[in-house]
């Protein structure tokens, strides 16, 4: 059974990513370690005493379909329940609805427990969390005035309606109409797939955030806007009352998170029979316009999917730690006892186990610091704030596609220590290696991210801060070497090559872009995220050892940097010279 890790969350986030700096300085008001600790103590208990006990019930039952409502779980609607009382949905929402606005931080460090639980369970919230911020900084004060406060406490909850049919990652595709009701409200008419938490009962109400077309819209994305469009019309006093022309007409069947409803709406198809068909909707923000506001409800999803990775990896990594401990086979040098060695004893065990830890910690790292990069460009002004923001911008991608990454590899890893056991469902180790693979595809596949950020992140401030964060991880860097500790082994050397293998791809890339050759920067793209993540991973846990000096963390940071950083050169080599044989291998893919 999972257990939030609750003492390396803390450490994690004070003394890896900057938490502990920044409440020194007063930048988040009165919020003190001591708050801090109690809030993260008191989630830790919730995500293991509450959620973590829906995981194997959620999983065999699933969630089901009938008349176009959908049933949750047994169990689940009482621990939504109790979430909500408890206030977890509001911790991050802003003040003025009930929310308790406080760190990004705080939210993603929680976040990532309740999906080490139950991940089918902390994906509802994650999304009405994103539909929040959206409506926060998108929507009209009459709309944030019958909504917010409902969403914000997880009263009701909220979706993201993105995907069609012939619409996936090209959402110059989309096909769904909105027509101009004369009102002001807005009547949709269409077909989206793949929505999460699109239909369930667990709260009073579903409140969808639907992109669109207007019939005068532009083509192409710049003719996209956003609409809400709620389950259930609200009547006179804000609660809900008519059934609005909306509806589950399928649920997915997946390979994992089998609780999560995953789910076809159908918009505008004459489904509340007592008036004309047309789902009722609100604009949110500007008429074509609505990519934008997604993309604040998206940006958010994306550092929440990442955090999904390093949950899945912190459970994998527990269950496969335990199991080790457990089972006995064999005989092992390290081992005096009697009989059979529990195999924890066994060489390549351990390397299975501690490349597991160290990469799991390694992402939690990642993104808590992109975490801590939002949190202080909300809190302060001018050049401060600028660069705080490029850095959340640059570190996004990152979090998301190599912390879910490190999710499927971890949990892939689980199983093999479990041997035949974690390919049998009793144990539980397939479970999660199902529910993680789903994170590199969604919201943005992982290839994506690497796009991303080659494109869009490598030029932020003129193509030098991505420099600037290189050059604080070489600090570290030069910290470890000054020590000139034997515990250390080769940690500073191996970290160092591997800062400099991202700083020549990086220039490279940028080069690359400079002169148009975008195919060949995009070849080298998703081994580029790779390379970057390894280093600065490498880095957070020679920071995490320099903090503390623990014995542990000392051993882990060595480990890493001896048994996995050696990748940044093969990936350097994919970087800077893989384009043109993939150009060449590609042509064997095409049928005519």
């Amino acid at each position: 059974m999972y257990r939030a890790p609750v003492e390396e969350i803390a450490f994690a986030l004070k003394h890896v990513a900057g938490l502990k700096a920044a409440l020194d300085a007063g930048s988040f008001g009165d919020l003190g370690e001591d708050l801090v600790d109690a809030i993260l103590g008191e989630a830790g208990r919730f995500a293991t005493d509450e959620v973590a006990p829906l995981h194997e019930v959620g999983d065999k039952a699933g969630a089901r379909l009938k008349d176009a409502a959908v049933t949750m779980p047994p169990g689940w609607k009482e621990a939504y329940r109790h979430w909500i009382e408890g206030g977890w949905n509001g911790l991050n929402g802003p003040e003025e609805f009930g929310g308790q606005g406080l760190p990004t931080m705080l939210g993603v460090a929680t976040l990532e427990m309740w999906n080490s639980a139950s991940m089918a369970f902390g994906l509802g919230p994650t999304l009405t969390m994103g539909a929040v911020e959206a409506l926060d900084k998108h929507a009209s004060e009459d709309l944030k005035a019958a909504y917010l406060e409902k969403l914000v406490s997880g009263e009701w909850m909220g979706t993201m309606n993105l995907t069609e049919p012939q619409a996936g990652s090209d959402l110059a595709a989309l096909r769904t109409r909105a027509e101009r009701a004369g009102d002001g409200s807005y009547r949709i008419f269409g077909q989206k797939i793949f929505i999460t938490y699109g239909e369930h009962d667990l709260t009073g109400n579903i409140v969808h955030l639907v992109l669109a077309r207007l019939p005068d819209a532009p083509a192409g994305t710049r003719g996209i806007s956003l609409f809400l469009v709620p389950k259930y019309l609200l009547d006179d006093d804000g609660r809900p009352g008519a059934r609005n022309d909306v509806f589950c007409s399928g649920l997915e069947e997946k390979l994992g998170i089998h609780a999560s409803p995953t789910c076809t709406m159908i918009y505008g198809d004459g489904f509340a029979k007592d008036r004309e068909p047309g789902a009722v909707g609100w604009l949110i923000g500007e008429e074509h316009r609505g990519l934008a506001c997604m993309f604040t409800m998206m940006n958010n999803a994306r550092l929440a999917v990442g955090m999904q990775g390093v949950a899945v990896a912190e459970a994998a990594f527990q269950k496969a730690l335990a199991y080790a401990n457990d089972r006995r086979q064999g005989k092992a040098s390290g081992y005096s006892g009697e009989g059979m060695a529990p195999i924890v004893h066994h060489p390549d065990v351990q390397r299975n186990l501690l490349t597991m830890k160290a990469l799991t910690q390694s992402a939690r790292a990642i993104a808590y610091s992109c975490a801590h990069a939002i949190d202080m460009a909300s809190v302060s002004e001018g050049t401060a704030k600028a660069h705080w923001q490029d850095r959340a911008n640059l570190l996004t991608p990152v979090a998301k596609a190599f912390a879910t990454d490190v999710g499927v590899d971890v949990a892939s890893l689980g199983v093999q220590v479990h041997g035949g056991m974690g390919f049998i469902e009793e144990t539980g180790a397939a479970r999660l290696l199902r529910d993680a693979r789903i994170a590199p595809i969604y919201e943005g596949t992982n290839g994506i991210q690497a796009i991303d950020l080659v494109t869009r992140k490598l030029p932020l401030g003129n193509g030098d801060h991505v420099f600037d964060y290189v050059g604080e991880l070489d600090a570290v860097a030069n910290a470890v070497a000054a020590l000139n500790s034997d515990d250390y082994g080769r940690s500073a050397i191996c970290l160092e090559q591997a800062l400099d293998d991202l700083q020549q791809t990086t220039r490279f890339l940028q080069k690359l872009l400079e002169d148009g050759r975008s195919d060949d920067a995009l070849a080298g793209a998703t081994p580029y995220l790779r390379l970057f993540a390894l280093a600065a991973g490498g880095a957070y846990l020679a920071r995490a050892a320099l903090a503390e000096g623990d014995a542990g963390r000392i051993a882990l940071c060595r480990f890493f940097a001896e048994n996995l950083l050696g990748e940044t050169a093969a990936l350097k080599d994919r970087v800077t010279g893989g384009a043109a044989s993939l150009r060449e291998a590609a042509k064997a893919l095409v049928s005519a």
